[in-house]
Order: C-alpha cells, then sequence, then structure tokens
C-alpha cells in the first residue's frame, strides 16, 4: 500500500549543500511523487516561507547585510528561522504533511559556522533558540564538486547572489562542513552524489524518503 501520512504525525524533510547543488530541483522532484501516492505536501525554503523570513532573505543573498559578519547574519536567518518554524513548518507537521524544506539550520552551522568562522556554539545556541524541538527527520546532503557546481551556475541566467559570487575557497570549505554534518549526524541525514543524473539522484532520494514516509506510518498504526 502507498504510504501516506492523513491523520499520522508529519515528517520534515531538509535539503542541504553548497550552491548550485541541484537541491531545488531535486525538493519538487521529490514534492511531485510524494502527492502522487497521496501525500500532503508543503515545499518551503530558507530563509523565507512566511513575509517576515522573505524580507530577510532579499537583505542576506542581496549582500546588505555582509558587512554584520557572521554573526549578524546568523542573527538574521535565526529569526527569519523561529518565524518560519512558527507560522509554517509545526502547522504543517501537527496535521500530518511531509514539510520539503530547501536549507534549514544545518546552512547556518556550514555556512556562518564552518565557512564564516562563528563560534559553534553560539551557531548551537541560536539554533536552539530558532528551533526548539523542531529538527528533520531526514536530511539529504548533496556532495557536489565545487568547480563543477560553478558550472552550473554559470549556466544559469541571472547574476550570483551574496554566498553564490564567493571564491572556490569558501565553497570548498561549504563542501567540507556538509559532509562533516553528514558524518556526524549519521541518522539523520544521508549524503548524496548530487553529480550524478537528475534521474539517478531523484530515485536514490525518493527510496530514503519513501522509507521514511512508510516507517512513520507503520509507528502510527503500532
Amino acid at each position: 500500500m502507498k504510504p501516506t501520512l492523513r491523520g499520522r504525525p508529519g515528517v520534515f524533510l531538509t535539503l542541504e549543500g553548497g550552491e548550485g547543488a541541484g537541491k531545488s530541483t531535486l525538493a519538487r522532484g521529490l514534492a511531485e511523487r510524494a502527492r502522487a501516492d497521496g501525500v500532503d505536501v508543503v515545499m518551503t525554503r530558507e530563509p523565507g516561507g512566511t513575509a517576515g523570513a522573505e524580507a530577510v532573505r532579499h537583505v542576506v543573498l542581496s549582500g546588505a547585510a555582509k558587512r554584520f559578519g557572521a554573526f549578524g547574519e546568523a542573527l538574521l536567518f535565526a529569526a527569519a528561522r523561529a518565524d518560519h518554524v512558527r507560522a509554517v513548518i509545526r502547522p504543517a507537521l501537527a496535521r500530518g504533511a511531509l514539510v520539503i524544506c530547501d536549507r534549514f539550520s544545518d546552512s547556518t552551522r556550514a555556512y556562518q559556522g564552518a565557512a564564516g568562522g562563528l563560534d559553534h556554539d553560539i551557531v548551537h545556541a541560536l539554533e536552539r533558540v530558532a528551533i526548539g524541538s523542531t529538527g528533520p527527520d531526514l536530511t539529504l546532503i548533496l556532495d557536489i564538486d565545487p568547480h563543477d557546481a560553478a558550472e552550473r551556475r554559470h549556466q544559469r541566467a541571472g547574476t550570483g547572489d551574496r554566498f553564490e559570487d564567493e571564491g572556490t575557497a569558501f565553497h570548498t570549505k561549504l563542501r567540507e562542513a556538509f559532509r562533516q554534518i553528514a558524518k556526524d549526524n549519521p541518522q539523520r541525514c544521508r549524503l548524496l552524489d548530487a553529480a550524478q543524473s537528475k534521474d539517478k539522484l531523484g530515485a536514490e532520494a525518493w527510496r530514503l524518503v519513501e522509507g521514511v514516509l512508510a516507517a512513520r506510518t507503520m509507528a502510527a498504526r503500532a
């Protein structure tokens, strides 16, 4: 029987990785497959998801907050995340939805923490305040060589944002940080090769998501 979360606790899925890894494309594909299986899906992103959080997104990605350093950016992200969790994520999970979020707290750990040099105790303190106990059930980390990711970004229309425009050293630190996050959190995180074809990546990711959906359904019936 196809997994469905109707009347059961929701599942919180986050997608992480460096710039140009393909998170947004994968999120759309997973949402389509889940909806085809009768699952209530909420797609969202960070920073974003609410009017206030989208305003923060514009400020940060435009580079307007860069002068405040990693700590200032982390504060803005924490404020946006707290609003996002309160207004969007928790209500969706409460009604039994699958929440697919393009970036979440691991991005702050990687961007402002590892790559930005912000002390990990500060990062984790802000995380506790912003999300409380609302953490992901599954995190898919898309791993790709920074040079390959840069080629993808160059092929896209438009100009880069605050983080896309950083140099190779920054993006290399990001990759290392995300790989370390996956290593440190093996129960929650799965590292996926983002250089493989879109179809193969989508199939691998869906197997993992489908497994979590099925396990949640079985646990609710027990």
